[in-house]
Order: C-alpha cells, then structure tokens, then sequence
C-alpha cells in the first residue's frame, strides 16, 4: 500500500456529515408576506391629513385606522347627497365601505369616538332643528286620521239615503289619512344594523345611511346570525346604488331609487379571514366592495407619552365635517361633479394600468372581481377629495386634477391590501402558524428545541395546546426550515416519551457581525 493510500486508509466510510455535521439544503420560502404600505395620510387635504395624523399620535394607533375611517366620514356627510360622473353616463355614487384590520387592544373604540364626533353632533343638530317640522308633520297626520275616524263612524251610522256620499267622503279622508306620515328623526350613523332594521332606516332617511363600527359585528348578521340564512341584498344594493324595494309593515311597498350605504369598520384579521366562508359573499361580489386595510398593530412599542391633539386641528376638523354633513343633509336630488380634462386625463391613464393588469397572468388577475371595481372607488375617493378640499361650496366646482391624483394613491394603497387580504382568505391555518414559529426561531436564534420548549417561549395564547404545534412544525421541516431528531431509544421502564427535538436551519442563527 502507497504512503497516500495508507493516509486516506479507513477514510471510506465517512460520509460529510460525520465531519461538518449534518448538510443542509437552501430552505424553500413560505409563501412570503407582503410588505404592506402604509396609509398615503398625505393624499388627505390638509385639515382632514392633520387630524388623522394626531388621532393616530394620541392613541398610538396606526394611520390607516384614523384614515380609512376618515374617508368614511366624508362619505357619509355625502353619500346619497352627491355623485361624481366619471365619463358619459358612467357615475359613482360617494359612499364606501372601508374595513381595517386590527387584533383587539388598539385603541379602535377610541379612534372612532374621535373621528365621528362630529358626524353625531351634526346628527344632534339636524334632530333638533327638525323638532317644529316633525310635531307638525305628526299633528297633521293624527288630525287627518281623527278627521277620517269620524267621517267612517259617521257614514256607518248615517240614513241609507245619506250612507253612499258619507262613504264616499269618509273613504277620500282615509286616502288623505293615509298620504300623511309623521316625520322621524334625522339619522345619520347606526351601528351593527340588520338588513332588515337597514332597510327602513334607508327608507326613513332619504336613501342614505352609515354603519361605523369598531367591531364589524356586520359581517356575523350578513351571515346570518339572527335569520340563519346569508342576507346580503340591501348591503349590495346599497354600496352600487341600485334601486331597493322596502316592505314595511301596515305600509304600502315603498322603492328607493338610489340608495347610498356607506360602512367603516374595524375588525379583527381572522374575521376578514373568514367572511369568504360566507355563502355568496364572493360570487355575488360582496366581498369586492370593501376597501381593505391590514396596518401592523404598534402594542408593545407604543409611546406612552405621545402628543396631544392641537385644540384647533379638533376645532378645524368639527367645523368642516358638521359644515358639510348640515349643508349637504336636505339635498334630495344629488349633486352632480363633473371632471376637468386633466383629471378625466388622469383617470383613463389609471384605468388603462388596471386594465392591463386584469388579464391572465396579470398582477390584478388573483383579485379580479375586486380590481374590476377599482376605477370607480377611485372614482369615488375622488369625488370625496374634493369635497374635503372645498367643504363649503365642492358640489359646485369640478374635480380637477390633484384630487384624482390624491385619489390613485390610495386606489394603490387599497390595491396591495386587497391582494393581502384574498390571499388570506384563500391561505391554510397551517401556513399563518408556521411563519409564527419561524418568526419565533429566527427572533430566539435558536439552533434547536423540544416542542415543550417552542410552546413555553412563544407568547402566551399563540397555541391552545402543545398538539396545535404540530401542523405549523410538519409544514416548516417540509420547507427545509427545521429538521426533527430520530427519538432516543426507550430504556423500558414505560413513563411519558421524550418532547420530539428539532434542529434549526443554520440560517436562522447566523454568527454575529464581525
């Protein structure tokens, strides 16, 4: 044997493993999570931007809560009041409904308290100064129908002779009687409303109604919490303007030509998660009238000394949502804004890049029921721009240019939220609670663990019980992220197994910087 021979005798049998330790393979991505953008505040006039950005300073909240419901606000001052004709006879009403998604502890009811304060003092004005024209309206109608009681006593006690024109003129009464309704209160804002209670509420109040809530308790009654079946019809109806038939009891049918709901919501991730489980809620397009918002909650890194909301930054907000709620609150033909060539310049060019990317194989093709109505919330965030823009006279001005520039920017903003939120929609559990675990493994560093191990050091109430691990770490060794270690032998002495041991991919711990 050759002296070289003889150095690599007994060398045969080793494999690399036995001298590098075990080998690895690159780990295969979970599918990634997007890096979403934040709320683009600055697309917001400036009165409208300053309040939303001292709501999310003094309640330490995201922008994207205080702004989407802002823009929520401004439609609700308008929606049913004013209309934005696009091109032709291409219209959007200004109405929306907006949903942010936040876990509970973030200060939601407080941001809404703020935000619609106004909108609710507007309420309060309008009630009060409908007072005389109600108790008119209210005495005029039991007049009429005591008037109409007394004219049928009266024939039905009268001569025969005398009967056929007593009838006739008790009958013409009751018609009258009948033509007469006692006002009810101006509304603006419900909560979690049924579609039934929505309906009448749309029939009382000129076509037009807000749900604002911090629970989105909605999206339980869409689905049939109380009636056991989907109810979708008056929330699709009223998003789109089309026109609604409203049975009401002891009343004849009444129709609304062009309803107006608008909605602003907070919810919690898991139940934009699973509204898509709602029967119906995709096919017949629900789901794509929602502008969606999935800002990163700031518990735990909050500053718990943050500035104050200026006093005139409160007292300029008040001023112009109540001037525009009480200005627009009587319009029972709405307001019609046209486009200045620029803008309508500035629309087609955003509708040519959602049209090109709608087709196969485009970004917007995952989402395609949502993108095919994303021109028209441009459209209609526009019109609710410049509103905001000139709050005392915007119904008489076109919408030019910056608005619908304004109003792109957060179409994109709404647009990589959506494809976030569909994504989830249609994403395993398995697949959320194994990014958790990774994020957990790569923040500890750890270069390995017993499953007992993982579940006391992730946050309390990740995981109901130690089992509920397994999927997330069956999912994350597939990937090449972890790798389970062969159990020990059993001495035979019985007693509970071992905790299963896991090595971690040597990227999750690289050495520190030098």
């Amino acid at each position: 044997m050759s002296a070289s021979e003889d150095l690599w005798a007994g060398f045969g049998a080793v494999e690399a493993e036995d001298i590098a330790g075990p080998i690895w393979d690159e780990p295969v991505p979970l599918a990634a999570r997007r890096d979403l953008p934040p709320f683009p505040v600055d697309a917001l006039p400036d009165w409208l931007a300053a309040m939303v950005a001292a709501v999310a300073e003094e309640t330490q909240t995201p922008l994207d809560l205080a702004g989407c419901l802002a823009l929520a606000v401004i439609a609700t001052a308008a929606g049913g009041r004013v209309t934005v004709c696009v091109r032709g006879h291409w219209r959007e009403p200004l109405n929306i409904y907006t949903a942010v998604a936040l876990d509970p502890g973030n200060r939601k009811s407080a941001v809404f308290a703020l935000m619609t304060a106004p909108l609710l003092a507007a309420e309060r004005e309008l009630v009060e100064l409908s007072g005389p024209v109600r108790a008119e309206a209210e005495t005029t109608a039991r007049l009429a129908k005591a008037a109409a009681d007394k004219a049928m006593a009266k024939a039905a006690s009268a001569d025969p002779e005398q009967r056929a024109k007593l009838t006739a003129e008790a009958i013409e009464l009751a018609q009258a009687a009948d033509e007469v309704h006692a006002s009810v209160k101006p509304q603006l804002v419900a909560d979690d409303v049924t579609p039934e209670s929505a309906a009448t509420l749309l029939a009382e109040q000129g076509g037009r109604i807000s749900v604002l809530s911090p629970e989105g308790g909605i999206f339980d009654i869409i689905a049939g919490r109380y009636s056991g079946t989907p109810n979708m019809e008056i929330f699709l109806k009223g998003h789109a303007g089309d026109m609604v038939r409203v049975n009401r009891q002891g009343r004849d049918a009444q129709h609304i030509e062009h309803p107006a709901v608008t909605m602003g919501l907070a919810v919690q991730p898991e139940v934009l998660e699973s509204i898509g489980t709602i029967k119906g809620a995709d096919g017949r397009g629900l789901l794509a009238r929602y502008l969606y918002a999935k800002p990163e909650s700031l518990v735990g890194r909050r500053n718990l000394t943050p500035d104050l909301i200026p006093e005139e930054t409160a007292a300029a907000y008040a001023r112009h949502v109540a001037g525009l709620t009480l200005a627009l609150a009587d319009w029972t033909d709405p307001a019609v804004l046209t486009l200045t060539e620029e803008a309508d310049a500035v629309m087609l060019a955003y509708q040519r890049v959602t049209e090109s990317r709608l087709g196969k194989g485009g970004s917007l093709a995952p989402i395609v029921k949502w993108a095919s109505k994303r021109d028209g919330a441009v459209a209609r965030i526009a019109g609710l721009l410049h509103l905001a823009t000139h709050p005392e006279d915007g119904w008489r001005r076109p919408v030019g240019a910056p608005a619908l520039a304004a109003a792109t920017q957060l179409g994109d903003y709404f647009t990589a939220h959506a494809l976030d939120v569909f994504d989830a929609m249609g994403a395993s559990p398995d697949r959320d609670a194994a990014h958790t675990v990774l994020a957990h493994l790569r923040d500890a560093r750890l270069t390995g663990f017993t499953r007992r191990e993982l579940f006391r050091g992730l946050p309390k109430g990740t995981f109901r019980a130690i089992a509920d691990l397994d999927p997330a770490l069956d999912l994350l060794e597939e990937h090449g992220w972890v790798r389970r270690q062969a159990p020990p032998p059993r001495s035979g002495r019985g007693g509970r197994p071992p905790s299963p041991r896991y090595d971690t991919h040597p990227c999750l711990t690289p050495p520190p910087a030098a």
